[in-house]
């Protein structure tokens, strides 16, 4: 939607003119549940973007809406909001929360639309809680610079939203862009970009099947990872190396499991970043199914529709390899392809996949 068509629907909503700002999703090509055991990703930036309005309005009450939600009535809380409310409002109240020490002295209005899927792994609350960010920060002239707002948007998902994430989503929506992989050490925040092969091209699928990062599963693996680290004597898994897979071994069922696909992963996002430097697609394909075959037997996180969906994609011509893209328990699937591929390799898989599973998978990219 063009800029001009969003600032009219906000002044019909709000009664005044907005500044629009906006953050993209994210695919993360390896490293998976590694950002919170300090270990290594490799996201890149999608073309789907989060785009927020914002107006400051008179008074000390935030007023937002959505237009995911079009019938339903604006959310309205007070700039001192101190507690969520368990609704998508929530990835706003947690960056009013976060920024309340930063001079947010006027109350405002805002709204948000987003074409990157809910639930799908490609980081939607990230990338609007980034945007909000970006608009606060342009609105109360707020001197963050994109780490910095990263490293808060973190913050107000973890404690204020509740949902137990790492830093990678909020790096990747913050930093990352479209052109290049991101590579980020999770412990130090030190990255750097990585092209991406003239010769490839990614192709992303969603399954179809949503899932929830404020709870249940996924907080269970964050606390099998801590349990395996300190079992091991180690500060976290990025310490233990693949010359320790005797000792993670050793540790009881599922602890071990659960080591095993957290050291080998980052061994695995480290070699697909020199890989990828030496233009070698074929060995990121064989990357890219080791981790999946590890977030699935290891991890424990795939779902049948997603094994599926990354077979049909692998037996495909012109695949380098396909895996489980995101915190799993569901979301999308990314494969590496020979350039000018993606799209026929996707419309084929998904026609045969949607006659077969009940949850209807889509291509996000591209």
């Amino acid at each position: 939607m063009e800029d001009s068509e969003l600032s009219r629907q906000f002044a019909s909503a709000f009664g005044t003119e907005p500044k629009i700002f906006s953050a993209p999703g994210r695919v993360n090509l390896i490293g998976e549940h590694t950002d919170y055991n300090d270990g290594f990703v490799l996201p890149v930036a999608l073309p789907l973007r989060t785009r927020v309005e914002l107006a400051v309005r008179p008074g000390h009450d935030v007023r937002a809406w959505s237009a995911a939600f079009p019938d339903q009535p604006p959310f309205i809380f007070p700039l001192d909001i101190s507690s969520a409310v368990h609704d998508w409002a929530d990835y706003v109240g947690g960056m009013v929360w976060v920024l309340g020490g930063c001079a947010l002295d006027q109350g405002f209005d805002i709204r948000i639309e987003s074409t990157v899927p809910v639930g799908s792994g490609l980081s939607s609350s990230a990338a609007l809680m980034i945007a909000v960010g970006r608009a606060l920060q342009n609105a109360f002239n707020l001197a963050l610079d994109d780490l910095q707002l990263a490293r808060l948007a973190r913050k107000a998902e973890t404690d204020f939203v509740g949902a137990p994430v790492g830093i990678m989503d909020q790096m990747a929506c913050s930093l990352a862009d479209t052109s290049a992989a991101l590579f980020i050490d999770t412990r130090t925040l030190v990255h750097e970009t990585v092209p991406l092969p003239a010769g490839a091209e990614l192709l992303v699928i969603d399954s179809g099947v949503r899932h929830r990062h404020a709870g249940g599963e996924y907080r269970v693996r964050r606390d099998e990872c801590h349990r395996a680290a300190a079992l091991l004597g180690v500060a976290a898994l990025r310490d233990v190396a693949e010359r320790d897979l005797n000792a993670i071994g050793a540790l009881p069922e599922p602890l071990n499991r659960r080591a095993r696909h957290v050291v080998t992963e980052n061994a695995r996002v480290l070699a697909a970043v020199e890989a990828l430097k030496a233009g070698d697609l074929k060995e990121v394909g064989r990357l890219f199914l080791a981790s999946h075959a590890s977030m699935r037997d290891d991890f424990d996180v795939s779902v049948s529709a997603v094994d599926a969906l990354v077979e049909s994609t692998q037996a495909m011509t012109g695949v380098y390899g396909a895996r489980l893209t995101g915190g799993g328990f569901g979301g999308a699937i990314v494969a590496l392809t020979e350039r000018g591929r993606a799209a026929e390799v996707g419309d084929a898989v998904i026609a045969r996949h949607n006659q077969r599973h009940r949850d209807f998978a889509t291509i996000v990219v591209p």
